[in-house]
């Protein structure tokens, strides 16, 4: 049941959050007033209704990104206030918390929470198909092997999502494969997900998602498997890890032969700019290039960072550390406008302020979703999904700022949302 509200709020922030939901990607003019509404409404009714959760913890966190992000812009603004704008920009932290909102109107509720990931996961491999050149782009990836991206901000983007539902499709397998009601077509549905993911993830041709899924879908499989030999009898257990096993093993032979010219290709066009930086050669190493660029940008960074430490440079420090520091090349500073890294962008921007909240905040969410596992509250293959979701995004983050935008901020509320929920509901009781 949902969460007391008013009966007419509550179907106008569950509609908007289904909007926001399956509709970001495929038509944002709708999915974006639908996450705004949701995020507004859901914020006002945990302020209005939510009387055992007003004290939560991702409301004291909000306040602190809102108060961190003013002692920043008004430091700044008195330290060098022809960097600053003339306003504080409170949405650059603030947006993180818009899963606020998905939280209260899930309602601690498994199943919704459930519905409105697939919706979101439906809603991404539409508009692979629907968008402009959709089809074409699946046909050039796949037998030219050409680098595509369906014009979703660009390449980098697209593969963190497919990336994301690649984890949870492979997270959640057991549960569409079940037997019971609609079984042909959940495992339909669930065999052309994990393909698309699949082929997505490859074709958009991002190596920090192919890092990403390479250092958790071994951790993934191993702690599924032991969790069932643990669950069940150990013929079943050696059952099902043979067939596990064995399909991981047909696929990325498949994969392999499909798209071998396209992985050997990608991962070979900086070797040597790697074997520079393993031997400590930073100065032979090219700006023109996708390595050398974050190496250069991070340098420059760190060099800003150590004049302002603790309160940073305020909302634009990740433009200013580019475009504003002499050493870097002028292509450089003007075709590079962020810093390809989440926790710099906000040490530059916010300094140990922003660092110590981005840290309490996943902690927060952490402990919330442990403690809502060991209740039974939330069920442990979304407990899984969360663990490996959470390596996963440390890591691609470390080789593109998604936080930043306006991608990662849908998957990362989109997500939390689903495990606060659960939590929340194991504090309400």
């Amino acid at each position: 049941m949902p969460w007391p509200s008013p009966w007419v709020m509550w179907w106008v922030g569950f509609t908007s959050l289904a909007l926001y939901g399956s509709l970001r990607l495929l038509w944002p003019q709708i999915g974006e007033v639908g996450g705004t509404l949701m995020g507004v409404l859901g914020l006002g009714c945990v302020l209005a209704c939510g009387k055992h959760l007003r004290s939560s913890g991702a409301l004291w966190l909000l306040l602190a990104a809102v108060i961190v992000q003013l002692i920043s812009w008004t430091l700044g603004f008195w330290h060098h206030p022809e960097w600053m704008p003339d306003n504080p920009q409170l949405d650059r932290l603030a947006k993180w918390f818009l899963f606020i909102g998905v939280a209260w109107w899930l309602g601690g509720s498994t199943r919704a929470t459930l519905m409105l990931w697939g919706l979101a996961l439906a809603g991404l491999l539409a508009t692979t198909l629907v968008a402009d050149g959709g089809i074409d782009q699946w046909l050039m990836g796949v037998l030219h092997g050409k680098r595509v991206d369906f014009d979703l901000q660009n390449a980098q983007h697209t593969a963190m999502f497919f990336g994301s539902g690649l984890l949870g499709v492979l997270a959640f397998s057991r549960r569409m494969l079940a037997s019971g009601p609609w079984a042909i077509t959940r495992r339909i549905g669930w065999l052309i997900a994990l393909v698309m993911c699949l082929t997505g993830v490859l074709i958009t041709q991002t190596r920090a998602i192919w890092l990403a899924l390479a250092v958790v879908l071994p951790l993934m499989a191993v702690v599924a498997l032991l969790w069932n030999y643990s669950r069940q009898h150990r013929r079943q257990a050696a059952r099902l890890s043979a067939v596990v096993l064995f399909g991981g093993f047909v696929a990325v032979v498949l994969a392999g032969l499909e798209f071998h010219d396209v992985v050997e290709r990608r991962l070979g066009d900086e070797n040597q700019i790697i074997a520079d930086l393993m031997e400590g050669n930073i100065d032979a190493v090219p700006y023109q290039s996708s390595i050398g660029n974050r190496i250069h940008t991070w340098i420059a960074a760190a060099q800003w960072i150590e004049e302002r430490p603790l309160v940073g440079w305020g909302e634009n420090g990740r433009s200013l550390a580019v475009k504003e520091t002499d050493w870097l090349p002028e292509y450089t500073r003007e075709n590079y406008g962020h810093l390809h890294n989440t926790f710099l962008e906000v040490f530059v921007s916010y300094g140990l302020m922003g660092i110590v909240l981005a840290a309490a905040l996943a902690w927060w969410i952490g402990r919330g979703t442990l403690r809502a596992w060991r209740a039974g509250i939330m069920p442990g293959d979304m407990a899984l999904f969360s663990a490996v979701f959470f390596i996963y995004w440390i890591i691609i983050n470390q080789f593109e700022a998604y936080l930043s935008f306006w991608s990662g901020v849908y998957v990362h509320n989109i997500i939390v949302g689903g495990l606060v929920t659960h939590y929340w509901r194991l504090i309400r009781r």
